[in-house]
């Protein structure tokens, strides 16, 4: 009994000497992937050591979608109405996020990019900046103060809330987020997202 109690005892101290005392994981599907990896354990039952730690960490820092961008309005607003993607690319939906504003609030540059068109779309002010990884955020009404090929940081104004064309009851901006002809969830890239810990052992 003593010598079964003295191992139980070392098999503990080495798991938490070399595992730490929980495996860390980003995003909401976290508790699933802890229960298919076995957090604490390289599948067959060994302690995950310091360097298999580390690594894993990286890899799921690499795989897993933080928040990259900032909200368009200081102070942050509130979403009026969420994205619901369309049901066929010429189907209804909602093609992005309406989130409070009112006219001639400024609109700052939701992440770094190149300005890619300043103008009227549909009898809207529209700016667009094209970012690094691809993806086009899109916002109106907004009366431009930039200018196409421009390059812009995050949180620099880019225009306006102009006083008409907004499609809310109220004055509200309305941002997308396009990747090709794919329409994202804006909030996706607003929301962030948080560290999770877990138990060494699956339950």
């Amino acid at each position: 009994m003593i010598r079964r109690l003295v191992a139980v005892c070392m098999g503990v101290w080495v798991g938490l000497a070399g595992a730490g005392p929980a495996e860390a994981m980003v995003g909401p599907d976290a508790p699933a992937r802890a229960r298919s990896s076995a957090p604490g354990s390289d599948g067959g039952g060994s302690p995950i050591r310091p360097r298999q730690l580390a690594q894993s960490l990286a890899a799921v820092d690499r795989s897993t979608p933080r928040a990259r961008w900032a909200w368009p309005l200081e102070p942050r607003p509130v979403v009026l109405a969420p994205f619901r993607a369309p049901t066929t690319n010429y189907g209804s939906g909602h093609r992005g996020i309406d989130v409070s504003g009112s006219a001639g609030r400024t609109v700052r540059a939701v992440a770094a990019g190149q300005v890619s068109f300043a103008g009227v779309i549909g009898g809207k002010p529209t700016v667009a900046v094209t970012h690094a990884d691809g993806i086009r955020s899109t916002y109106e009404p907004v009366l431009a103060t930039v200018t196409v090929g421009e390059s812009v940081v995050v949180g620099q104004p880019i225009g306006v809330v102009a006083a008409s064309g907004s499609h809310c009851a109220t004055t509200c901006v309305h941002l997308g987020a396009i990747r090709g002809g794919t329409y994202l969830d804006p909030l996706l890239l607003l929301r962030s997202w948080r560290v999770r810990l877990l138990p060494l052992t699956p339950r």
